[in-house]
């Protein structure tokens, strides 16, 4: 699996012009529409092996919400980053799903690329951490993404650029 690399970039502040661009994560599909999407592809995964992939932002500052220009900013990153068959949306406050094409090997490449990316962006206290879970055919798509949150949670408390596997206990 091939992530583009992101260019490094200048901290993002808000101008004038930048009114459309505050608007770019209301764009993104809702969680209802994730999960309508793992519905749709987890009867294929024993052909084409998928992941979802949840980036959570980490921030150290003053707990308010994220602003809408670094939402935006992260959101661009991340689209521009993923391939075409690949699929983003948003998975709750400062969270984005990613299905993508490929097993977890695949899927942990990428999330360590695009929490590099987080960090590239220059946006003072911004960091990501990810969790990933294979999609599975016995599994429903609330239990998928049950466990790609679960792992986002434990690689949010590790800290900024953790990314953390679901793995079933041995």
């Amino acid at each position: 699996m091939t992530i583009a690399s992101s260019p490094s970039g200048p901290a993002v502040t808000a101008g004038p012009d930048d009114t459309a661009v505050a608007d770019v994560t209301v764009l993104l599909p809702t969680r209802e529409d994730l999960l309508a999407r793992l519905d749709e592809t987890l009867p294929s995964v024993r052909r084409w092996p998928t992941t979802l992939l949840i980036v959570g932002l980490l921030r150290r500052d003053d707990g308010w919400p994220t602003p809408a220009p670094t939402l935006s900013a992260v959101t661009m990153l991340l689209a521009r980053s993923l391939r075409g068959d690949d699929w983003l949306g948003g998975a709750g406050a400062a969270e984005f799903a990613i299905v993508l094409a490929g097993d977890e090997t695949a899927a942990e490449v990428a999330a360590r690329r695009l929490t590099a990316g987080v960090d590239a962006l220059g946006i003072p206290g911004l960091s990501a951490a990810a969790g990933i879970a294979a999609l599975r055919s016995d599994l429903t798509p609330h239990e998928v993404f049950r466990r790609a949150t679960l792992s986002l949670t434990a690689a949010r408390r590790t800290g900024p650029a953790t990314v953390i596997r679901h793995r079933e206990p041995a």
